[in-house]
């Protein structure tokens, strides 16, 4: 039984990097939406950042943004996008070797997020105690 989760858990990634793929060519492609082309770098950014807006650490939620916010993300950007569109990049993915870049960026901007959120919560428990 373990064996069985192993492969399914090395083509559930498989599949995921082909999606991610498929997003970055669809990033790329002129003809994209540009609602669509902005979720698309979005979830791009988290995927490939090396730090998750929930650190791994924190039990469940930890691991539950990974699962939920990418696919939700990738769901997000497929209902922007024009079917045929989506399709066409979605076969070049599966029919590439391509690998998606290092966004560096990405984690840039995970950093100012949690940065703008701690400042906020210091902030905010500092006027609930009355320093401000």
């Amino acid at each position: 039984m373990k064996r069985l989760g192993k492969l399914f858990g090395a083509a559930n990634r498989a599949r995921l990097a082909t999606y991610l793929l498929a997003l970055w060519k669809l990033f790329t492609h002129p003809d994209t939406p540009r609602a669509a082309k902005l979720v698309a770098i979005a979830v791009l950014a988290y995927a490939v950042s090396p730090i998750d807006l929930i650190p791994d650490f924190v039990p469940v939620l930890g691991m539950l943004d990974d699962v939920v916010l990418i696919p939700l993300g990738i769901a997000l950007v497929v209902k922007l996008t024009p079917r045929p569109l989506w399709e066409a990049r979605l076969r070049e993915a599966e029919a590439g070797r391509d690998k998606v870049p290092r966004m560096l960026w990405g984690a840039v901007a995970i950093v100012l997020v949690w940065l703008v959120v701690l400042g906020l919560s210091g902030w905010g428990v500092a006027r609930w105690l009355g320093y401000l």
